[in-house]
């Protein structure tokens, strides 16, 4: 089978430091949960602006969570989410009622992310209903004690010849993204400290700049 490209996402709304990272084209959209927006200091009357600021910016995918807590509240709530643009997505809990929710929006032509996916059996259940995305949380499995590199594996291995792939989160190094992408994992969404990390390197810096120095010194 022909790997699938890696793709980045910032999962922030962290307005500036977001649209820094869209305005360098190194991630292909935006991830967000409620938690995240309330730590950005958003409310949910500002979420149609920032879907509009970031594809404006040039994201390509943009992703909120439906809420409520029962499949009629997910259900209700997406229908505003979806409203917002084609390059949104909807994200729904890992819950009994966020799977009927989410099957119901798959089959009515949604983009869907299941969110907050912690055991392998989940992840079949999100593939078995053709989500496009699964979301596991790196960094709490292993709070939590749990190999999170190799359950997260096996999410990917559950995907195999299916139109769901697993979109890795709370992500916590650079490191973290190489380990599951040599797992077989493609997507990755993390917060912009780590995608900094991602992106830069000391050695690197040292040799742009020496680079400088001798252009200044050949006259230019």
């Amino acid at each position: 089978m022909t790997p699938i490209a890696p793709r980045l996402y910032v999962d922030s709304a962290d307005v500036d430091r977001v649209s820094r990272l869209l305005a360098a084209g190194v991630v292909y959209g935006v991830t967000t949960n409620p938690t995240i927006l309330e730590r950005g200091g958003r409310t949910a009357a500002e979420i149609p602006d920032l879907y509009a600021r970031w594809v404006e910016e040039g994201a390509r995918e943009v992703f909120f969570q439906t809420w409520g807590g029962d499949t009629a509240s997910f259900l209700r709530n997406a229908e505003g989410i979806r409203a917002l643009g084609d390059r949104v997505a909807v994200k729904v809990p890992a819950t009994p009622d966020g799977f009927a929710a989410a099957s119901a929006l798959v089959r009515d032509g949604a983009t869907v992310l299941v969110t907050a996916v912690y055991s392998v059996a989940q992840a079949l259940a999100g593939a078995a209903i053709g989500a496009r995305y699964l979301a596991p949380y790196l960094g709490r499995m292993r709070d939590a004690g749990v190999d999170g590199e190799v359950v997260i594996a096996r999410m990917q291995e559950m995907c195999a010849g299916t139109d769901s792939n697993v979109l890795a989160a709370s992500l916590r190094s650079a490191e973290d993204l190489v380990g599951l992408r040599r797992a077989g994992v493609p997507y990755f969404t993390a917060a912009p400290d780590v995608l900094d990390q991602v992106l830069s390197n000391p050695v690197s810096d040292a040799s742009a700049a020496e680079f400088d120095a001798a252009m200044v010194r050949l006259g230019a």
